[in-house]
C-alpha cells in the first residue's frame, strides 16, 4: 500500500496548497462542478474520505447515515453527493478546509496499515483496499481541477496520474456493465506518460481492444473532463472504450 498511499498524501498536498490562503470569497467561487462552489466541493472530498475511512474500519453503513441523517435512499450517486453537499452547507471555508484536511491525514494514515487485499464497502460494491485507494487519488485529482478552474490553475501531470490510468483500466468491466453493455474481449491501454515514458496495461490474454495516446488525456476522458473527439486518443477495436471509460462510481 505505500507506493499508493504516497501518491494519495501528495495529491492531497498539491490540493491543500491551493486552499491555503482563501478568503471567504475565494471559497465561494463557482467550481468547474455545475452548481457546487469550491466550498462545496471541497465539503464533498471531506465526506468521502471520512466514507472511506468507514469503509476500511468496516462502518460504511453507519457513517453514510451519519452523514445523511433522516434522508433516505437516492436515485443516483451523484443525486447522493448532492444531498449530503446540501445537507452540511453553509458552514465557512475555513472549517471544511480543515475538516478535510484532518480527513485526508486521517485516511492516510488508516489505508497505510491495512492489508491491499481487504475487501471492503464501497459506493457501487465491494472492492480491494488497494483500489479504494486508487479511487481517492482518482477523485482528489478530478476535484483538485474543479476547484483549480475558479482559479486558472490546472493540476500537475505527473506519474501519480499512472495510479489512475490503471484504475481505469481495471475497472472496464463495471463500467461497460453500468451502461448495460459487455466487452468482447481483453481491452490493453499504451499510453505516454507525463515525462514521455510508456505506461502498457496490457491482459494476459491477446487483446482485442487496444487504446493509444496520452495517459493525461485518458485520465481526463474517464473523468468526464474531456470528451475523447478532443483528445489524441485512438481506439484500435470495436469496443467503445473511450465512450464508457470511468475513474468514479
Amino acid at each position: 500500500m505505500q507506493a499508493i498511499v504516497a501518491a494519495l498524501a501528495e495529491q492531497q498536498t498539491e490540493l491543500s496548497g491551493v486552499l491555503a490562503g482563501l478568503d471567504e470569497l475565494g471559497w465561494q467561487r463557482p467550481s468547474h462542478c455545475e452548481g457546487w462552489t469550491v466550498c462545496d466541493v471541497v465539503l464533498h472530498l471531506a465526506q468521502t474520505n471520512e466514507l472511506a475511512t468507514a469503509s476500511v474500519d468496516g462502518r460504511m453503513a453507519e457513517a453514510r447515515a451519519e452523514l445523511s441523517g433522516s434522508q433516505g435512499p437516492t436515485g443516483s450517486v451523484d443525486d447522493g453527493a448532492n444531498l449530503l453537499v446540501a445537507r452540511e452547507r453553509g458552514k465557512p471555508g475555513s472549517v471544511i478546509r480543515d475538516r478535510w484536511e484532518a480527513s485526508a491525514d486521517t485516511l492516510c494514515r488508516r489505508l497505510e496499515g491495512t492489508d491491499p487485499h481487504q475487501r471492503v464497502e464501497w459506493v457501487a460494491g465491494q472492492l480491494s483496499a488497494h483500489t479504494l485507494a486508487a479511487t481517492r487519488v482518482a477523485e482528489t485529482w478530478i476535484h483538485g481541477g474543479d476547484v483549480g478552474a475558479a482559479f486558472d490553475w490546472v493540476p500537475a501531470a505527473t506519474d501519480r496520474l499512472w495510479h489512475v490510468a490503471r484504475l481505469a483500466w481495471r475497472t472496464l468491466p463495471y463500467a461497460f456493465a453500468r451502461a448495460g453493455r459487455e466487452l468482447s474481449g481483453p481491452v490493453a491501454f499504451e499510453l505516454r506518460g507525463p515525462n514521455g515514458d510508456r505506461w502498457s496495461l496490457t491482459p494476459d490474454a491477446e487483446p482485442s481492444t487496444t487504446v493509444r495516446g496520452d495517459a493525461v488525456e485518458l485520465c481526463l476522458v474517464a473523468a468526464q473532463r474531456a470528451r475523447p473527439e478532443d483528445t489524441s486518443l485512438r481506439v484500435e477495436g470495436s469496443d467503445p472504450v473511450l465512450e464508457l471509460v470511468r475513474t468514479y462510481a
